[in-house]
């Protein structure tokens, strides 16, 4: 049998001229997936352990400052809500002025050992008073963040440690026991350390630490986004434990509400308060009650804290 015409092979690229083969489509770079957003902390659960650590001071001479019974009944309770939740926790001893002190640490399970994320507050009060603004404010809200993690079963790709200081009235002396007793290894693992002392003044400012400029952008966005402005944490510069970690050369960011120093007329007009008052009135005495709270910005910074842990660790 005779054939008309020839045989010809055609090539793919012929193929797809003649219309006989469909162009693939063209495959699209992968993309990071966006962090999870982090999930509401409700105050009244933050203010729930605000009232333990009030009727600790008061079974306990009324503080609970280093040294004394409160503080070591105050480490307990945290320890047992963090055991309970899943956490592996531990209780690193030192001593101070001739007492023994204590640093509560929980670490979540999983994420990457060799980047750690760290979020801590200081635990104890002063002696005169039960320390409840400071700084039960900032250890009863990195106690419930670390709650919302494991109530979440979140899997970051950070390791997640939380951490509450004994000894920081004396001069920081818990945290930096800590810092300073970690192997260099360990401490290089430390991508950041995220600090909150006093974050529920009575007459608040909204002021965020600008030591790293990626953790201050967290933070910063965050309040934005609520369309409360910032400022920068000044009033208690190196006065806190992140300047443990800072000394060490570990990013280090946080939160803050106000103390001693007085609130501005430009700054009453900027957040409400109340113009040529301090801070919180009660910085170190008695009245540092379960009372010597502002909810708003208790509720505001709790979430901002489980904001950056989340963004953070993702």
């Amino acid at each position: 049998m005779k054939l008309s015409a020839p045989i010809r092979t055609l090539t793919a690229a012929a193929l797809v001229t003649s219309g006989l083969l469909a162009m693939p489509a063209a495959t699209a770079a992968p993309t990071a997936e966006p962090a999870a957003a982090a999930p509401d902390i409700p105050v009244a659960d933050v203010k729930a352990h605000l009232g333990e650590l009030q009727s600790i001071a008061e079974a306990n001479g009324g503080n609970r400052a280093h040294g004394r019974p409160g503080y070591k009944a105050s480490i307990d309770y945290l320890k047992g809500k963090l055991d309970a939740a899943g956490f592996t926790t531990s209780v690193k001893e030192f001593n101070s002025g001739g007492a023994t002190g204590y640093n509560l640490v929980a670490d979540w399970p999983g994420g990457d050992e060799g980047q750690v994320l760290m979020a801590g507050a200081h635990l104890d009060s002063v002696s005169s008073g039960p320390g409840i603004n400071d700084n039960g404010s900032g250890s009863a809200a990195v106690l419930e963040t670390a709650l919302a993690v494991s109530r979440e079963q979140l899997k970051p790709a950070k390791h997640l440690r939380f951490a509450w200081w004994g000894a920081e009235e004396q001069g920081l002396v818990g945290s930096r026991n800590y810092v300073n007793s970690l192997p260099d290894a360990d401490r290089s693992k430390i991508s950041g350390y995220l600090n909150f002392d006093m974050i529920g003044s009575p007459n608040p400012g909204y002021f965020v630490y600008d030591d790293d400029p990626a953790i201050e952008k967290v933070f910063k966005d965050y309040f934005a986004g609520l369309d409360v402005p910032t400022e920068i944490e000044t009033e208690g510069d190196g006065r806190s434990d992140h300047a443990s970690f800072l000394d060490a050369g570990i990013p280090v960011g946080g939160l803050f509400t106000g103390a001693g120093n007085t609130m501005s007329s430009e700054q009453a007009q900027k957040w409400g308060g109340t113009a040529g008052e301090s801070f919180d009135r009660c910085y170190h005495s008695a009245c540092d009650t379960t009372e010597n709270i502002n909810d708003t910005a208790l509720d505001r910074n709790s979430d901002a804290i489980a904001h950056a842990i989340w963004q953070l660790s993702s």
